[in-house]
């Protein structure tokens, strides 16, 4: 195993870089994934691995039983691990993948009656990673993101989905295609609002259905409004008059799982 003990070695310098920069990992077509439970389940999905960052120290692990030995493996010191890791409590384990296809709308199959989750766009990535994280749990099909400016590889969405992000479909739209999509598909588009809108637990969530959230800032905008076929809201009691768009959206899909009639032995609950 390779050995690297310099802050200015070009492998160090390059991942760096993919770490902060959303053009640089577009034109490197590769991105950073850290933790060892988020390799893992990057490698499940497919994703090819160009090389590890691994610290002995930090992870202790041998590295056969992390099922990364027939990979590049750079085993780093820790003031080298401590500059390629985006946040703490990374378990030693900085992986560079290479990007694959990216998902479309036309990629989607939905079940029958899915679940969609639409983000009208996306103010910061690790609420992104919050609301796949939730859409993990609760069986979201999809999440269809209005904004092509959002980067899915952004690597504090990635860290803060703990690996959801490859287990969920994700694709990032435009309002057009996202809501001619959803209509070819008779999925019911519904609207987290407060205006002309009923309690969420009265909705019929068992049907198709795609729930639409707009920024914590700004709401949705009015062609959100005068397409959707549902209004609802989540009450609130205190002074506060509205939830983290992650809290909201796991709040309805968990219901929608409730309408659904989920059987808790499929699952392991927290």
């Amino acid at each position: 195993m390779e050995q690297i003990t310099s802050l200015s070695n070009p492998k160090v310098k390059d991942a760096v870089a993919l770490q902060g920069s959303s053009e640089h990992r577009r034109e490197k077509g590769m991105f950073i994934v850290e933790g060892e439970r988020e390799c893992m389940r990057c490698i499940a999905a497919g994703y090819t691995p160009s090389h590890f960052f691994y610290s002995p120290t930090i992870n202790g692990k041998d590295p056969a039983t992390l099922g990364i030995e027939r990979y590049k493996v750079y085993e780093v010191s820790d003031a080298v691990y401590q500059k390629l890791a985006y946040r703490g409590g990374t378990e030693g384990l900085v992986g560079v993948f290479r990007m694959g296809d990216a998902k479309t709308l036309d990629s989607l199959h939905p079940r029958e009656n899915p679940l969609i989750v639409v983000l009208e766009s996306v103010e910061k990535p690790g609420n992104l990673g919050a609301v796949l994280r939730s859409a993990d749990g609760s069986g979201v099909d999809a999440v269809i993101i209005c904004d092509p400016k959002t980067d899915l590889y952004n690597p504090n969405l990635i860290r803060s989905s703990t690996g959801s992000f490859f287990s969920v479909d994700c694709v990032v739209s435009s309002f057009e295609e996202t809501s001619k999509w959803l209509r070819k598909n008779n999925i019911t588009i519904f609207t987290a609002q407060l205006q002309d809108s009923v309690v969420y637990y009265e909705a019929d969530f068992t049907r198709g259905t795609a729930l639409v959230f707009g920024t914590e800032a700004d709401g949705l905008t009015d062609k959100w409004r005068e397409i959707s076929d549902k209004k609802i809201f989540i009450p609130m009691l205190g002074t506060s008059d509205s939830l983290n768009v992650s809290v909201s959206m796991a709040v309805l899909c968990y219901e929608a799982l409730r309408q659904r009639n989920f059987n808790h032995s499929n699952g392991t609950g927290i």
